[in-house]
């Protein structure tokens, strides 16, 4: 975490107005209640009404990827953009997608860490190269698709989910979101 408190409160149910309460409406009725990242985002409910529509785009079902694939990215991204709200979240999620305990400690090694499949490690790459460069190289895109399989509509989801979780990681750094009751901080991304 890069703050150890918020910068932009996480709203309480009493602090909202009607916009913001209908805003916050879908994210209701989880066992865990509304999340942080929501509730801070409800400070601007028009743009969290369209953010929900396209993070679920990239979360959701119609995002080509698998969803084991699709954790490995975005738990990379948030490990590259040194968000720990985002990586705590995504490590609940990427367990029941199907990622190891060992895969996703290994995640913050990258791809050259031993133990990847080439398809794994062809996804961490292009990870690295969009965070880092904007940009997937030519050698790491035709290894995407020899490597990992993924056809061309995959690769663009490979960008649109890196793109979408690079977003989010500068909302959760920048507005200084908490962590949930119920998510565990990793100690490597905690200043």
């Amino acid at each position: 975490m890069r703050l150890s408190r918020p910068r932009i409160s996480a709203l309480a149910d009493h602090e909202l107005d009607e916009e913001q309460r209908e805003a916050l409406e879908p994210y209701r009725g989880g066992d865990s209640g509304v999340f942080n990242i929501f509730r801070t985002l409800a400070h601007a409910p028009r743009p969290l009404r369209r953010f929900g529509f396209w993070a679920g785009y990239v979360l959701g079902r119609h995002n080509s990827l698998p969803p084991r694939e699709r954790e490995l990215v975005i738990l990379r991204v948030g490990y590259l953009c040194k968000a720990g709200y985002e990586w705590a979240q995504h490590v609940v999620i990427g367990r029941d997608a199907g990622l190891t305990d060992e895969e996703i400690e290994r995640i913050k090694a990258g791809a050259d860490a031993e133990g990847w499949s080439p398809g794994d490690a062809a996804l961490l790459r292009a990870t690295d190269e969009l965070v880092g460069d904007h940009f997937i190289g030519d050698d790491t895109w035709a290894a995407l698709a020899r490597d990992a399989g993924l056809d061309d509509r995959q690769r663009m989801d490979v960008v649109f989910t890196t793109g979408q979780y690079t977003q989010v990681s500068m909302m959760l750094n920048t507005f200084g979101v908490q962590l949930d009751e119920f998510l565990v901080a990793d100690p490597d991304l905690t200043s």
